[in-house]
């Protein structure tokens, strides 16, 4: 699908290939089919869990001149790569890039737990989501992440790439509560189809802000 000039493809599970001017951008590339797999200038990795930091997809997709930006916990299996540079983060930062600019924020559970108090994404880990402004317009995709409060900081999000699978992420009714609290002009539902969750879900959280009077105008694709 096309958004003022963004192109945006949804591969699988959180996977998304962006395409802006002439630029190639990659969201936690994973399970790349060959035709899905092209040379990225940038490629952003959310965290370091196999799904999303998966160094035999970003290997399909680097040159010499592809920038990664990614978590410290990424570092031992990304040093490795012949690419212009590796930018390590953590969240409520701001990044220039030559093309277009970047946040980073906390991406984290508040009740989705591993085994009695711990969490599958604990805050203190800092893993994050990344707000892409490209000339005014905004993407926001959470990484993984509940509806947590930081989210009410965010302004002008055109475009929100929400989690609804549940077990690890947001479930459907609360990615409508998140879509609430962001308030963004489109939302595409992630997370659900590889690892855990189904279109189903992308489905009952399409029809939780289809049924919501005060989400009137906000236009949820699955794609």
């Amino acid at each position: 699908m096309e958004y003022q000039g963004l192109k945006i493809e949804h591969f699988s599970h959180d996977c998304f290939q962006l395409s802006y001017m002439d630029k190639v951008i990659y969201i936690d590339p994973y399970h790349l089919t060959a035709s899905q797999a092209v040379r990225a200038d940038y490629i952003f990795i959310t965290h370091g869990h196999f799904d999303h930091c998966s160094p035999n997809d970003i290997k399909k997709i680097i040159s010499v001149d592809t920038i990664i930006i990614a978590l410290a916990e990424c570092m031992e299996q990304l040093q490795s790569l012949r690419v212009k540079e590796v930018n390590y983060v953590e969240p409520n930062q701001q990044l220039t890039l030559p093309d277009f600019n970047v946040e980073t924020i906390p991406a984290y559970n508040l009740d989705k737990f591993r085994s009695p108090g711990v969490p599958y994404h604990p805050k203190e880990e800092k893993k994050v989501g990344y707000v892409l402004d490209f000339n005014g317009l905004k993407l926001f995709h959470t990484g993984d992440a509940d509806n947590i409060p930081e989210f009410a900081s965010l302004k002008d999000i055109d475009i929100a790439l929400l989690p609804v699978s549940g077990t690890y992420v947001m479930t459907p009714e609360e990615a409508v509560q998140a879509t609430r609290v962001i308030k963004p002009k489109m939302v595409i539902p992630m997370h659900y189809g590889s690892i855990i969750g189904s279109k189903d879900d992308a489905i009952k959280y399409k029809e939780g802000v289809n049924n919501s009077p005060d989400l009137t105008g906000i236009e949820v694709n699955i794609i």
